[in-house]
């Protein structure tokens, strides 16, 4: 019986900035079901792998493909176009909107319809469905007409992660979509972003993650990195086994 294949896939990925290698040789790949965290100490290569991923930065050499495409150096506005998308701090871009502008921002991207500040874009019937369904998804629907900026921490957090939501994407690459929340708040942000996930059709979702608690409790693998290197490659129970690479994640701090 062959493997399906992978909805993302890098192979022998190496990014280098002038001598500095960043990423070498690393191999990931990420399918339909699986939630996979990402994890390592500073300057591990984390954010390198995710801004090669969603086509930010291209590879010096190697490849990565979405769903059977070369996406190297794509751009994550075009991907997301094609169902790959990043949690995008729109937040902290428009500061300024509300909770339904904001998702209409994004949804107008998904549609490729040009959206104005100045226009009642929402009143679109193909917008607004897209805003509604996420507002709702994301327990967002009371905050429709709050600015951004006078939510809480916590709720703006998941307002970022709703606005790539909105896009439509089969697979979504979250990077630390916790930090700054309270310890007590992680879960609900973590709970109400995978029932989302469920309810809007995401088919699988890629974490950068420096709360080990978190990545435990919700991931089915977990990729360690290291200097650049991929060094783990395992199902979380496997991985927490491994004490290897679990004090070297865990030993020297966290990005």
């Amino acid at each position: 019986m062959s493997t399906p294949q992978a909805l993302l896939h890098a192979t022998q990925v190496t990014k280098r900035y002038g001598d500095f290698v960043a990423l070498s040789n690393v191999d990931l790949s990420l399918h339909g079901g699986e939630f996979v965290s990402v994890v390592g100490p500073n300057g591990a290569g984390k954010s390198t792998l995710v801004n090669v991923l969603t086509g930010l930065h291209k590879p010096s050499t190697g490849s990565v493909r979405f769903c059977g495409e070369d996406i190297a150096g794509v751009g994550p506005v075009e991907l997301a176009t094609r169902g790959l998308a990043r949690a995008f701090q729109l937040v902290n871009v428009f500061p300024e909107l509300t909770v339904r502008e904001t998702l209409s921002v994004a949804a107008c991207s998904h549609l490729r319809t040009r959206w104005s500040l100045f226009s009642n874009v929402h009143r679109d019937d193909k917008v607004r469905a897209i805003v509604d369904r996420t507002m709702r998804a994301f327990g967002l629907d009371r905050d429709a007409d709050t600015p951004a900026n006078s939510l809480p921490h916590g709720r703006r957090k998941l307002l970022d992660v709703a606005s790539a939501f909105a896009l439509h994407p089969r697979v979504m690459l979250l990077d630390e979509p916790t930090a700054g929340v309270s310890t007590a708040d992680k879960d609900g942000v973590m709970t109400t972003l995978l029932d989302a996930a469920k309810h809007l059709g995401v088919e699988a979702i890629l974490l950068v993650e420096h709360d080990m608690d978190l990545v435990a409790r919700y991931s089915s693998r977990i990729v360690a990195m290291m200097a650049g290197q991929k060094i783990a490659d395992e199902p979380t129970d496997a991985f927490f086994r491994n004490e290897e690479a679990l004090a070297i994640v865990v030993g020297k701090g966290h990005a």
